[in-house]
């Protein structure tokens, strides 16, 4: 484990503090898990932007989609019913 020194303006460590003791926890403790979270979040970010340039680079490659107005019946009628076919990619129009 290494050591790393985070200099906080005296307003913000109060408000670390106040939140650590409503959580039950010690204040280092409440910004190592405030930091994994926010790593977290940002690595599911990451994930999330990385599928959606490989899908929209498989729509560009394909020139295939689903119409919003069919996705969206699909969606609606997939809420009431779970026997529904999904709509099938076209070429798009352009």
């Amino acid at each position: 484990m290494s050591t790393t020194t985070i200099r906080l303006p005296p307003d913000l460590k109060e408000r670390i503090a106040r939140a650590a003791e409503r959580a039950g926890t010690t204040a280092h403790s409440f910004i190592l898990e405030a930091i994994a979270e926010k790593a977290e979040q940002e690595d599911r970010r990451g994930e999330f932007q990385n599928t959606a340039e490989r899908r929209y680079a498989e729509i560009v490659a394909s020139g295939k989609t689903v119409p919003w107005t069919e996705m969206r019946r699909y969606l609606e009628r997939r809420l009431t019913s779970n026997k529904i076919a999904r709509p099938k990619p076209r070429t798009r129009a352009r």
